[in-house]
């Protein structure tokens, strides 16, 4: 069965019915729910550049500390970050954040989201991060590829299938 043209080289494939796309059980529902909003992306971001401690991440990003605490724990229970306590001699005990493995997945996502940001939003915006390939000093992004190694991309079809 298929559904209606999503844009240039897309098409929709569905077993069921197109209003039943974005249902709670939906995956994309679910991840947005634990990193869809920008406080939660930024923090990831700093994270993922080295920064540890509350306060580090929250001057980078400019997030409100209680927004912060919230996403941090969000991040947390959902498995993206780990905390570690330290002290510092004469202060209480504090955590760091490191982001897990799921964390780290979550890389080629601000990758696409910064390239999606540098063509489509004006050209007074400019990259923040630029991954780099450390081999070869290239610029690194995020790519659509099949599984048989063809990339996939706008000039090429790309059948999204939902089964239910």
């Amino acid at each position: 069965m298929q559904g209606p043209k999503l844009g240039p080289g897309l098409r929709f494939t569905s077993l069921s019915s197109w209003s039943r796309l974005w249902t709670v059980n939906e995956t994309l529902s679910q991840v947005l729910s634990v990193v869809g909003d920008r406080w939660a992306l930024l923090a990831v971001r700093e994270i993922s550049l080295g920064l540890r401690r509350f306060d580090e991440i929250q001057a980078a990003t400019g997030a409100p500390r209680q927004v912060l605490t919230d996403r941090l724990q969000r991040l947390g229970g959902a498995g993206i970050l780990e905390t570690r306590a330290y002290r510092i001699p004469g202060q209480r005990a504090r955590n760091e954040y490191m982001l897990t493995e799921a964390g780290v997945d979550l890389i080629p996502v601000l990758s696409a989201l910064s390239d999606w940001g540098e063509r489509h939003l004006g050209s007074d915006v400019s990259p923040e991060i630029v991954y780099r390939h450390s081999g070869c000093g290239g610029r690194v992004t995020a790519t659509l590829q099949c599984e048989c190694g063809e990339r996939a991309d706008h000039h090429r079809r790309l059948v999204a299938e939902v089964n239910r």
